[in-house]
């Protein structure tokens, strides 16, 4: 029955999604969500919670204003692994009754309510259990402080529905109100307006009245205190991270004043970050109002903060003009990998953006390696069909999407570019959007009906074909190309000296990458002597130096290796160290118990990750 039932919502799926545009104001079908949104959707959100870290559950009453278009008899919302006690209609709290569909894997259940023809308010009430992915529970020891609780969200792609009820979807968006109810020595923080400190309470509210799909809901509670860095930015962290994270992302005003000339003003008003705990599974998460960062991006020189550039560059390219499905997640991440160089080159200058270039494209190069130039997965319209969203996400729809929209840019130039991704911006301010609807709007606004311009750019070999597209723009960076001439002498005339020539942590990454494969453990020896790579880089080049490590057999860096995978639950940084060491029988063994040990302090998502690597 499950399967049929899959089977059939799959082709409903799929023939919706086969035609040329969304037409505006109609949500397109996701696979990924149980609801029907085209006849009853959700609006706005009325959040009442409490957040208990005695039984790690949240609990209270999810209130959300519909709109009933049909006016039919149900509303179907997106649950997982949550206990649903009670529905009431209105703000009478008429009870009404509800029902939860067959389970399905990664996606939960659909939670069938009944209503009324003129029903515009359903309130749901409810708690979270432990099962629940999105919410992170974390003991006072496994805190920078170590001193109280934390717990933090993560409902990117399809886990929001694992801590509220909801229409899980990123083509269905709504505003929310909340209040949130902590214990008192505890601050809570949401993707909203925030509080700049504690109160004697434990009782916050918050307003987006901005609307936002599902997977932007965010909810961090813990001990953090908050370090403005000008008029509309500013951090949050633990006590004993405060000071280094205003320190280090002392540029994010420049950034945001930077997007603003680019591509149009910063619409959210705010724009803050928060450092959360090392279990934190990403680089950042681009929660509107409050980005949820990574603690591995204080490196103590500055030198990371373009991650930072990245997740403000989905205030444009995510939060304002959102994907409407995830086999559309391109549009997120390709454009705001687009911004976030543009936003570099800005701030940064140009020499750093050329490098950010070419190791860009080195990423994509790995990527396309590892699954296939010819896999469907290298497309930039994937097909999710069937899967757990978060797998269809690699490097691809960042770096190709990129690539792409580079193209694009040398073939018209940068101010005709500029303008047409202004409006493109504002034209769907607020709005979820296919990849057809993109394509309709790029031919309409920028081809014009131009077929030698069309030929030029390629659009389908770039949106719909595999691999790399024959008009593909190739980076040059003069300083890495100074590197590449010392990788060609430096087994001859030694490595004293290069740590005074390669010193940024682009150049280092570059000389990194581009080390001769069959290296001697001699030579891995004085190359660490001289750079330290081992001890004293930064999470960045670590990570890339700890890979070459794992293939040489260079057993001097094995101690840091384990203590970096024990430390950090950063899933696209730990896996790709997971995978080398499961290349050999006694490295498959090493990575077990090193995971054995780190397990608990991973996040789910990255348990998830790194099991599949050790099966």
């Amino acid at each position: 029955m499950k399967k049929t039932y899959f089977l059939i919502l799959l082709i409903v799926t799929f023939a919706c999604q086969k035609k040329e545009a969304t037409p505006q104001n109609q949500t397109a079908k996701d696979i990924h969500s149980f609801s029907n949104p085209v006849e009853a959707v959700v609006k706005h959100l009325d959040l009442d919670i409490k957040v208990d870290f005695n039984t790690q559950t949240i609990s209270g009453k999810a209130s959300w204003q519909i709109d009933n278009s049909s006016k039919g008899n149900e509303i179907i919302f997106d649950e997982n692994t949550l206990n649903i006690s009670k529905v009431t209609l209105g703000d009478d709290e008429k009870e009404t009754q509800f029902k939860l569909g067959d389970s399905f894997e990664f996606h939960g259940k659909p939670l069938h309510i009944t209503i009324e023809p003129n029903t515009t308010r359903v309130n749901i009430y409810y708690n979270t259990t432990k099962d629940g992915v999105a919410l992170q529970w974390l003991k006072p020891e496994q805190t920078a402080d170590k001193k109280k609780p934390f717990v933090f969200s993560q409902g990117e792609s399809i886990w929001s529905r694992t801590w509220i009820p909801c229409q899980d979807s990123p083509s269905v968006r709504f505003t929310y109100n909340a209040k949130v109810t902590v214990p008192k020595d505890l601050i809570a923080l949401m993707s909203a307006v925030n509080p700049k400190q504690k109160n004697n309470t434990g009782v916050y509210t918050f307003k987006q009245d901005k609307p936002i799909p599902s997977y932007l809901m965010a909810i961090a509670v813990g001990d953090v205190e908050f370090k403005s860095i000008d008029n509309r930015t500013g951090v949050y962290a633990e006590h004993s991270v405060i000071n280094k994270a205003k320190w280090e992302f002392a540029e994010l005003g420049k950034m945001v004043n930077a997007a603003d000339k680019l591509f149009g003003p910063y619409r959210w008003g705010r724009y803050d970050v928060i450092v959360l705990p090392p279990s934190f599974p990403y680089g950042g998460m681009e929660n509107p109002n409050l980005t949820f960062l990574t603690p591995t991006v204080l490196a103590g020189d500055r030198s990371l903060t373009s991650l930072l550039a990245h997740e403000l560059g989905h205030s444009w390219s995510g939060n304002l003009v959102t994907n409407a499905t995830w086999d559309d997640i391109w549009l997120n991440e390709g454009f705001t990998t687009y911004v976030e160089h543009r936003i570099g080159e800005e701030v940064f200058g140009v020499k750093e953006a050329k490098m950010q270039d070419i190791l860009s494209r080195k990423v994509w190069e790995v990527n396309l390696d590892e699954i296939g130039k010819d896999s469907p997965d290298s497309r930039l319209k994937v097909d999710t069909s069937g899967k757990n969203p978060d797998d269809g996400l690699s490097d691809i729809p960042y770096e190709k999407g990129y690539a792409f929209l580079q193209t694009i840019e040398a073939a018209v130039g940068r101010a005709t570019f500029d303008k047409f991704l202004t409006n493109y911006y504002n034209d769907h301010a607020f709005q979820s959007i296919t990849t057809e609807d993109f394509v309709d709007y790029f031919n309409k606004n920028l081809i014009k009906g131009d077929k030698s311009l069309a030929d030029k750019i390629k659009l389908n070999d770039w949106i719909y074909k595999t691999g790399i597209p024959s008009n593909v723009i190739t980076p040059v960076s003069e300083d890495f190309n100074t590197i590449d001439s010392i990788q060609k002498t430096w087994r001859k005339t030694g490595v004293k000296g290069l740590g005074q020539k390669i010193k940024s942590t682009n150049e280092k990454q570059h000389f990194i990458d581009y080390l001769p494969k069959d290296m001697t453990v001699k030579e891995m020896t004085a190359i660490d002597k001289e750079f330290k790579f081992t001890n004293e880089g930064n999470f960045v080049v670590k990570r890339q130096w700890f890979i070459i490590a794992i293939q040489h057999q260079y057993k001097f860096a094995y101690p840091a290796i384990e203590q970096f995978l024990t430390n950090y639950s950063r899933t696209g940084s730990l896996t790709p160290l997971y995978k080398e060491m499961v290349k050999t029988p006694e490295g498959k063994t090493w990575a077990k118990q090193i995971y054995a040990k780190a397990k608990s302090r991973y996040h789910a998502t990255t348990v998830e990750a790194v099991e599949k690597i050790l099966i």
